[in-house]
């Protein structure tokens, strides 16, 4: 179907629950009537002033869950593709547009991290004329969208094509630089950064805490994610976890060469936090899973399983995983990946002062992104741990508006 045919199916409703449904509250119903109208350029712009990673947020967004999900023409019928419409718009936009490189006549201010987040504060305090140097600990900007969200999701030329506009817009980038053990915050600031953002995401991941996980075919997902052609996992690959990442670690494995891939995690389907979207295409793909089995043990020959089972808990009126006893089974697999989520590095935070972590270390931050240290501001996973791209894009416009606001009154 062409997309023209697609917006023309909108019935433009004067409540849209698709823009209630979406995080960013995007003007679905005006940005569709533009495009009906061939007006592109404008539609774009809609998109990327309300959110500047509008074409990323196309492509990788749990949007069954969000616009497409709340569509009215959903109740009865289909319901509108409109981040297919939003894909073309959005990129579109940011191939021909070409934005002002103004005056940097206001402070200096350093990102740590060109994430999401990062990415975001760059394009919003740039094209207001601050003086931005983003610094990145990888050799080019992206953050996960980069090394965590594989190619056949979002291509890489598209992180590139930010990195062109971020230049256009006068923004400075820094690659291969580790803030902390050589440059401290401390040291941005003596330099002359009236204010530093910290979205340096969660690159560290988390352990399963059981034997054999230092095993030479034992990987993490999010190091595999970064440059999966390299790794050679063998014919039969286990992916331990439940979320988008094992999901995609997964995806990936088979695109790369392992005939068998399986997906194991201790609880159901309806329990996992991977979408719908990504699970469906994962069988497609023919990826297989193994459900109601936790991992206790690996080897080299595979990992040792035993058996769980959801039961109802009387006082906190919801399902637990238990454990069946004495009902073990042995997964045989080449290779195992782990994907049970992701924690910050410590490189920063070990190598200031004043800069708070909680007890999963996670910044501290309020609701608009002050950090506890003077003139530091964070958000995005570094804050919340792992969430979505869209997510990432809101709060940092919110605390874009904290950071001018500081350099204003300070």
């Amino acid at each position: 179907m062409k997309l023209i045919d697609e917006a023309n199916r909108c019935l433009l409703c004067k409540n849209p629950k698709c823009k209630e449904g979406c995080p960013i509250s995007t003007e679905i119903p005006e940005v569709i009537a533009l495009y009906k109208d061939g007006k592109i350029n404008e539609a774009g712009e809609i998109l990327f002033n309300n959110n500047p990673l509008s074409v990323v947020c196309s492509l990788v967004c749990p949007y069954e869950d969000q616009c497409m999900g709340n569509c009215i023409k959903g109740i009865k019928g289909e319901p509108i593709k409109f981040h297919e419409i939003e894909e073309e718009i959005s990129r579109t936009y940011l191939e021909n547009v070409k934005f002002e490189n103004l005056p940097k006549d206001k402070e200096r201010i350093a990102i740590v991290g060109g994430g999401p987040a990062g990415i975001t504060i760059a394009f919003i305090l740039a094209k207001k004329g601050y003086n931005i140097t983003i610094f990145d600990a990888h050799s080019k900007i992206g953050g996960v969208l980069r090394y965590g969200i594989p190619e056949y999701r979002l291509h890489k030329s598209i992180i590139d094509l930010f990195e062109d506009k971020l230049i256009e817009l006068g923004v400075k980038i820094r690659i291969n630089t580790l803030i902390g053990p050589v440059i401290t915050l401390d040291r941005l600031f003596e330099d002359g950064y009236k204010s530093v953002f910290i979205g340096t995401g969660v690159w560290n991941p988390k352990t399963l805490n059981i034997k054999g996980e230092t095993l030479g075919n034992v990987h993490y997902a999010i190091d595999y994610l970064k440059s999966p052609e390299v790794y050679r996992l063998g014919e039969r690959v286990a992916v331990i976890g439940a979320g988008n990442v094992a999901i995609d670690a997964a995806r990936s494995a088979k695109r790369n060469g392992a005939k068998s891939v399986t997906v194991i995690y201790r609880k159901g389907f309806e329990d996992m936090s991977a979408t719908k979207q990504e699970i469906r295409e994962a069988k497609e793909d023919g990826v297989e899973f193994a459900l109601f089995k936790a991992p206790i043990e690996i080897t080299e020959e595979g990992v040792r399983l035993e058996a769980t089972e959801n039961k109802f808990n009387e006082e906190t009126q919801k399902n637990e995983t238990k454990v069946i006893k004495g009902k073990e089974e042995f997964f045989k697999c080449n290779s195992t990946i782990i994907a049970v989520s992701q924690k910050p590095r410590e490189n920063i935070v070990s190598s200031t002062t004043k800069l708070d972590t909680n007890r999963w270390g996670l910044l501290v931050t309020d609701d608009k992104g002050n950090t506890t240290k003077r003139g530091t501001f964070a958000s995005g996973d570094v804050v919340t741990g792992a969430k979505t791209v869209v997510e990432a894009v809101v709060q940092a416009k919110v605390v874009a508006d904290t950071i001018e606001k500081y350099c204003e009154n300070n």
